[in-house]
């Protein structure tokens, strides 16, 4: 009996504690939601950035292979025994300067037989001359006389022509770069026997961009550094844009010529460039505010509501944190920086100007 009453009296005491519980129970109008009706009735919050316009001048290494200006391949143009070779690799040589003598005996021999012919046929026509002076001689034998001094005249210049070419000359000043004949050997004709090199004549040809292209013209001045010579600039000038561009590298050629070379410079050493380009008017946006999707690339503009609307861009140079806008935007409007998570096509938002008010406002 006593048990019964026991157990009677906590359920009794549990009856209060339950309607207690209960009266306990989330209220309407409870901070709680109404702090989750706050959160869910604000704007998202985004930082933003103004589109600019402004003239911009940027400045870019590119790197190259220094090469002469002039080089030259000294070739036989008749066949012949090598007697002279009068310089080596290293030697500086003027223009005309001998460098190779050919064994010229034959050639001299009919050369020499060329010149005799000539004489004969000028004699032949002065005696047809008088004669037909005299009505001695006819029109006929004049003619063919002429003829014939005309064809030994061509023979005498064509010998003349390839007995010069037995004495090899150098056609412009420099140093001999490679030596390929000694004195002994036999020169086929159309054999390389030697190369020349202007060394005071240095460029170099280097790729830049297609979108840099435009900024660019000949005349423009460089700074062209030689890392073998230590990182001191050289003057240079772009002497030659070419005309076509790589369609798999889309990029293009530019020549530049050293207008100061240094006195240990040679063909052949690395050299980087440095492009300063002419200063232009852009549209640029922050790098941060560029999206790209499947689409393409775009941005999200925050209107005066200010709602969200994305637009679709075409972009140029990337100018360190900077893009350089070709379409699709204008200077003066803004477009989000920060804030991008759940951001969504007309979603009302709160644009700030820093990266550390959003990051306050949202709770760090």
């Amino acid at each position: 009996m006593t048990l019964v009453i026991a157990h009677r009296c906590i359920r009794c005491l549990w009856a209060p504690l339950i309607l207690a519980l209960a009266g306990c129970s989330v209220d309407s109008n409870s901070p709680a939601k109404s702090s989750k009706s706050q959160r869910r009735d604000a704007s998202h919050l985004v930082e933003v950035s103004d589109v600019k316009q402004q003239t911009l001048s940027y400045a870019f290494e590119r790197s190259g292979t220094l090469r002469a200006l002039r080089e030259a391949r000294i070739i036989s143009q008749e066949e012949g025994a090598v007697l002279k070779v009068l310089t080596r690799e290293g030697d500086d040589v003027a223009t005309g300067d001998v460098l190779v003598r050919l064994d010229d005996r034959v050639l001299a021999a009919e050369l020499d037989k060329a010149v005799a012919k000539r004489k004969q046929f000028e004699s032949d026509v002065k005696r047809l001359q008088r004669l037909q002076k005299k009505n001695l001689s006819t029109e006929e034998a004049l003619t063919k006389a002429k003829t014939d001094l005309q064809i030994a005249v061509a023979e005498e210049r064509l010998l003349e022509t390839r007995h010069d070419y037995m004495t090899i000359k150098a056609p412009f000043a420099g140093t001999i770069s490679e030596r390929l004949v000694n004195a002994g050997d036999v020169a086929p004709k159309h054999q390389h026997l030697m190369s020349l090199v202007d060394s005071s004549s240095l460029v170099t040809d280097v790729s830049v961009s297609e979108l840099l292209l435009p900024g660019l013209q000949a005349g423009d001045e460089v700074v062209v550094s030689i890392d073998a010579l230590g990182r001191r600039g050289s003057p240079g000038v772009i002497s030659r844009i070419y005309p076509t561009i790589d369609p798999k590298t889309r990029r293009g050629k530019l020549e530049v010529v050293l207008e100061q070379v240094p006195a240990s410079a040679r063909a052949g050493q690395f050299c980087r460039v440095v492009i300063t380009s002419r200063r232009t008017d852009a549209i640029t946006i922050p790098l941060a505010a560029l999206r790209r999707d499947e689409q393409g690339e775009y941005v999200f503009i925050v209107d005066s509501d200010p709602k969200i609307h994305r637009r679709g861009i075409r972009t140029g140079l990337r100018l360190s944190e900077a893009v350089e806008v070709v379409s699709g935007v204008n200077a003066g409007e803004r477009v989000v920086t920060s804030g991008f998570l759940g951001l969504r096509e007309g979603q009302k938002v709160k644009p700030v100007t820093s990266t550390a008010a959003l990051r306050a406002t949202d709770g760090g």
